[in-house]
């Protein structure tokens, strides 16, 4: 129980001390996680845990669709694809239809890489003008 304890508490911390950046790549592993334990859970035949997780992975989406500033047409765009994630998901759930999870598993990863090869152009950007400046 004290390691369990001990992983809560570095969890926690990772959680807090996270930039937006960060937490939008822990949604994302989250999303791909949840999707996959559905895959598995429906392989399983285990209907509860399947719903479950399908649930999960439908709350990290409402997250992303409700954080979207419309202002850019990225946005826009993205709340596009998250409505169809979403839709998706919901017809996953009802039918146990694992073919519908890996086609919004593999947009998740998509959107997963996408977002942490983001990251580190940026980073490499700042670190870039950093240098440049000194």
């Amino acid at each position: 129980m004290l390691t369990n304890n001990g992983y809560n508490q570095y969890k926690a911390n990772s959680i807090n001390t996270a930039t937006p950046e960060e937490l939008t790549l822990m949604l994302y592993n989250g999303l791909v996680k949840f999707l996959m334990q559905a895959q598995s859970a429906i392989d399983a035949k285990n209907i509860e845990k399947a719903n479950n997780a399908i649930l999960k992975a439908q709350a990290i989406i409402v997250e992303f669709r409700t954080t979207l500033d419309m202002n850019f047409e990225v946005s826009q765009n993205l709340e596009l694809l998250y409505d169809y994630m979403y839709r998706q998901l919901t017809q996953a759930n009802i039918k146990k239809d694992n073919t519908i999870v890996e086609e919004v598993l593999g947009m998740a990863k998509e959107l997963r890489d996408t977002w942490a090869q983001a990251m580190k152009l940026a980073k490499h950007s700042v670190q870039t003008r950093e240098a440049i400046a000194k």
